[in-house]
């Protein structure tokens, strides 16, 4: 698999070896390429893993030294830590294009051509040997290992055409190459690596040592330019797990991942990662600041809850697909009110069954896994109501609910129906300012959900009574 990246800049033209020196070009390994180019960024001030939230202390600068230092690499992390994510942007830290000799499997540098027919191809041409451009894109391998990935996926194996052609099985072009020696001047990602079965381990000893390479008997002597990056779950990657032990020493770093540390950088990952974007009649869902919160810290929660298996995690896509949910409610309202798509806190219910298959429950809580997070999403939303409105005067909007009056709510109201039943009252302005909604008082929508918010808050703090039948949520005194 590799991952796609857009060219920022045209391929130069394609050019000879003798071309290619009188340029002044010089070969750096792919180690030594990607150290100059990290160095690069850290002294222009850029971010080493565009993209990447909350490592900023932690995971990211563990990496830099482990790349400046030339060390193959294993992450290990639950899941959902964004380890493949980190993983790929190791690709903006090679040369945008590279220089290989026009049509070889392994992509060979001019310089020094490590296949069989590279070496051909330059003894035959010399300073005519044709030579492209590659684009940094495709010097990137990655494999999810699973159990029946075999040594021909990675390394390779006999080609039975290229015999059938006519060569004998003693010609090391009969060799087809898999993942591995096919992304030689690059960067390999191995997903999932313990899930190798063990044979498979030990044919990447020599890969992460001595860097050639067996098949069916050959040994090949092709000094691959590599950097390995591997990922895993740390329950698996030990002794008595299944990892191999002298493949673990041959990385040169092991590195912890982990979920955001501060509820800031929760949020800051769910805005860059959730497509909440629409287009269509009714235009983007909003999403409230308040609303967000709530998601990451529901995320929180149910990752420190202990009736949660802390061992298999929760990704940080639980949160993701949470608040694209919340958007879609938003929408699925809009359609049938005919008002513009504004999220609320009558949509956080919608959370609950969306968000039961990513989370393993321990074995006691088996049958009450919706209960279980109900009761998570209200703990959230409780938290984030006392943080948000410590300190401000709801009286005003307590004060509609003295006469006996209700007030109906929920993802089918729609927000002028709230507002209109609510009429007007004291404090409006402060509520929508606690609630992160500074123009609510334009917005029907948004004012609605500010309010709504509070209303919920109340409720959990046991100053209003709430009735919930499906859909519709009925306030009172």
């Amino acid at each position: 698999m590799t991952a796609p990246e857009s060219q920022n800049t045209p391929a130069p033209p394609d050019t000879t070896l003798g071309q290619l020196r009188a340029s002044g070009h010089l070969h750096r390994g792919v180690k030594a390429e990607i150290r100059d180019n990290l160095l690069a960024r850290l002294a222009a001030g850029e971010p080493s893993f565009p993209g990447i939230v909350g490592f900023d202390e932690t995971v990211g600068p563990e990496l830099e030294r482990a790349l400046l230092a030339g060390h193959d690499v294993v992450l290990l992390g639950e899941r959902g830590q964004g380890k493949t994510r980190l993983i790929r942007t190791l690709i903006g830290l090679l040369d945008e294009w590279t220089p290989v000799i026009a049509g070889s499997e392994t992509n060979d540098h001019p310089y020094d051509p490590v296949s069989v027919y590279g070496q051909k191809l330059v003894a035959e041409k010399g300073d005519d040997t044709p030579v492209t451009w590659q684009h940094r894109s495709r010097r990137y391998g990655e494999k999810l290992a699973t159990p029946d990935t075999s040594v021909g996926d990675l390394v390779g194996d006999v080609d039975p055409i290229k015999v059938a052609e006519g060569r004998t099985l003693g010609d090391p072009e009969t060799i087809h190459f898999g993942l591995i020696p096919r992304t030689n001047r690059g960067i390999v990602a191995i997903n999932e690596l313990p899930d190798l079965a063990e044979r498979i381990q030990v044919a990447l000893f020599n890969v992460l040592e001595e860097r050639d390479l067996q098949v069916r008997g050959y040994t090949l002597r092709l000094p691959l330019d590599l950097l390995v990056v591997a990922s895993a779950n740390p329950e698996d990657y030990t002794n008595r797990g299944r990892i191999v032990t002298p493949l673990k020493d041959r990385f040169g770093a092991e590195i912890r991942t982990h979920y955001p540390i501060e509820l800031q950088d929760e949020v800051a990952l769910l805005l860059q990662e959730a497509r909440t974007v629409w287009d269509g009649k009714y235009g983007e869902p909003v999403i409230p600041s308040h609303l967000v919160e709530i998601v990451a810290r529901y995320t929180r929660v149910v990752r420190e809850s202990p009736q949660i298996d802390a061992r298999s995690g929760v990704s940080a896509r639980f949160a993701i697909s949470g608040l694209e949910t919340l958007a879609a409610s938003a929408v699925r309202r809009a359609a049938i009110t005919g008002e513009p798509p504004v999220a609320r806190v009558c949509d956080l219910p919608a959370l609950v069954p969306a968000s039961r298959g990513k989370v393993e429950f321990e074995d006691t809580e088996e049958g009450r896994e919706l209960e279980v997070l109900e009761h998570l999403l209200r703990q959230a939303t409780a938290a984030t109501y006392r943080l948000r409105m410590a300190g401000a005067d709801t009286s005003g909007l307590q004060a509609v609910f003295e006469d006996g009056r209700t007030v109906a709510a929920g993802d089918t109201v729609p927000a002028g129906e709230l507002l209109r039943q609510l009429g007007t009252f004291s404090g409006l302005a402060a509520i929508l300012e606690r609630s992160g909604v500074d123009d609510g008082a334009e917005s029907p929508g948004l004012a609605a959900a500010a309010v709504e918010f509070v209303l919920e808050g109340l409720y959990l703090s046991r100053r209003l009574a709430k009735d919930a039948d499906g859909g519709r949520t009925v306030y009172g005194a």
